[in-house]
């Protein structure tokens, strides 16, 4: 079913984009709420996952379906309705494509990924409950002149701009090409979740339309993210295709722009807790469209 908008609590837990200064504030959510006998993620992973904000699986698709989601991804760069679509975000500077978000509505083949138990089954049991897409896209970083992703909490505009009460979510990025230190993999501050950095500059009309190509307005500032990565340390997550990194909404992360020859390629999806579904945003006019922050909260996985 496709829920209501309600109005947020008076009480915001993490307000951001409201002050003149940025704030290093405490987590107030657990990151774990499931336990080891509700899923495949073992006691001891699911600990880490709790102290670091993220966990790894070294191989959570075969090679043969590397190929079938590579070739899935060719098939819609090239897809003329597709790239017309406003799903569809190019580079600033180029018509390169930079994603291609609601990807599991787009393709059937991506759909079958969304509720793979493989997929779904560890996002139900570090949440705790059942989940719903709140957002799928695929990124593509070319060779050469992918650019890059800013440091930034993912939470932090979900709460802002998609009206995401608290920290319930968790997103998976699963390499469909070899993850190099040097082609612009995924770079997660560890434990760097149980801090929320408050942002500073109100949210603009629309803001959305710029920010999917290079954000500003609800990126933190240098000293907390100096702050935190003195803290943490920077953790690069390399591996072949077919590898997968989940990583809490509030991970501190980015990546840097691709200069080398080789492309890389992920598709990305996003899992909130059926009960910790969006209500009105917390710190902009309105909301983002639906294909950038679902509304539609029926729960995946079968």
């Amino acid at each position: 079913m496709t829920a209501g908008l309600t109005t947020p609590s008076t009480h915001d837990l993490y307000p951001t984009r409201v002050g003149t200064e940025a704030a290093l504030l405490y987590r107030q959510d657990p990151t774990v709420y499931g336990a080891p006998g509700d899923g495949p993620i073992d006691a001891e992973t699911l600990a880490a996952y709790g102290d670091n904000g993220f966990l790894s699986v070294d191989r959570l698709l075969e090679p043969d379906e590397v190929e079938l989601f590579r070739g899935e991804l060719r098939r819609l760069s090239k897809d003329e309705k597709v790239l017309a679509d406003e799903r569809t975000v190019t580079e600033r500077e180029s018509n390169e494509i930079r994603s291609i978000f609601e990807v599991h509505k787009i393709s059937q083949i991506f759909a079958n990924l969304v509720n793979d138990p493989r997929v779904v089954g560890r996002a139900r049991q570090i949440l705790g409950s059942d989940v719903y897409v709140h957002q799928s896209r695929v990124n593509f970083k070319p060779g050469f002149g992918g650019k890059d992703f800013y440091w930034h909490s993912d939470f932090e505009t979900w709460h802002a701009e998609d009206g995401m009460p608290r920290m319930r979510a968790v997103s998976i990025s699963i390499a469909l090409t070899e993850n190099y230190v040097h082609n612009g993999s995924l770079m997660i501050m560890p434990g760097s979740h149980k801090s929320f950095v408050t942002c500073v500059g109100e949210t603009p009309d629309n803001h959305y339309k710029e920010s999917l190509r290079s954000q500003e307005i609800g990126t933190p500032d240098p000293s907390s993210l100096s702050i935190l990565a003195d803290k943490h340390g920077i953790e690069v997550f390399t591996g072949a295709a077919g590898s997968a990194t989940m990583f809490d909404c509030n991970c501190m992360h980015g990546s840097n722009g691709n200069i080398t020859p080789f492309p890389r390629s992920n598709i990305f999806i996003v899992f909130n807790s059926v009960e910790n579904t969006c209500v009105q945003p917390f710190a902009a006019s309105s909301r983002r469209p639906d294909f950038i922050a679902a509304r539609d909260f029926t729960p995946v996985g079968g």
